[in-house]
């Protein structure tokens, strides 16, 4: 199976920003952490990070035919966004939402995704485990 990672705004920052709330480890040793995880074993995983909505929205419709499944951190687009929204509707890659902090009990804005009803699942509060769980959920749903 072949899977696209994405990660939106501010995601680039993991191990700096708001260490308390997102852990002190980076996303690209989440990205290495995912890597050496048994459910990664024969699959192909892409990453993607962007602090620009255009560009997520790029690799979804660029999803087409290329990967089986998209797991997606939005950051705050999740609250917001409807074009990734959209465009996570417009195609038929199965897509699983998924963050690191628990969204349903932080600030009152964060507790709304406006990409989670397009989605197959979503997974919150985890901490990088949630990565491992997002795959797991594409592995069975496909």
């Amino acid at each position: 199976m072949k899977v696209l990672i994405l990660n939106g705004p501010n995601l680039n920052l993991l191990g700096i920003r708001e260490p308390e709330i997102y852990g002190t480890e980076t996303l690209d040793a989440i990205r290495i952490w995912l890597n050496e995880q048994a459910i990664t074993d024969s699959h192909v995983i892409t990453w993607f990070q962007s602090n620009h909505e255009g560009d997520i929205i790029d690799q979804i419709h660029g999803s087409i035919k290329l990967f089986d499944g998209i797991i997606i951190n939005p950051g705050a687009l999740t609250h917001y966004s409807y074009s990734v929204r959209d465009a996570i509707s417009s195609v038929p890659t199965p897509t699983v939402e998924v963050h690191l902090s628990d969204i349903n009990h932080r600030e009152d804005f964060r507790r709304i995704s406006v990409i989670k009803d397009v989605c197959i699942s979503q997974i919150s509060g985890l901490g990088k485990l949630g990565y491992a769980q997002a795959l797991k959920t594409l592995v069975e749903h496909l």
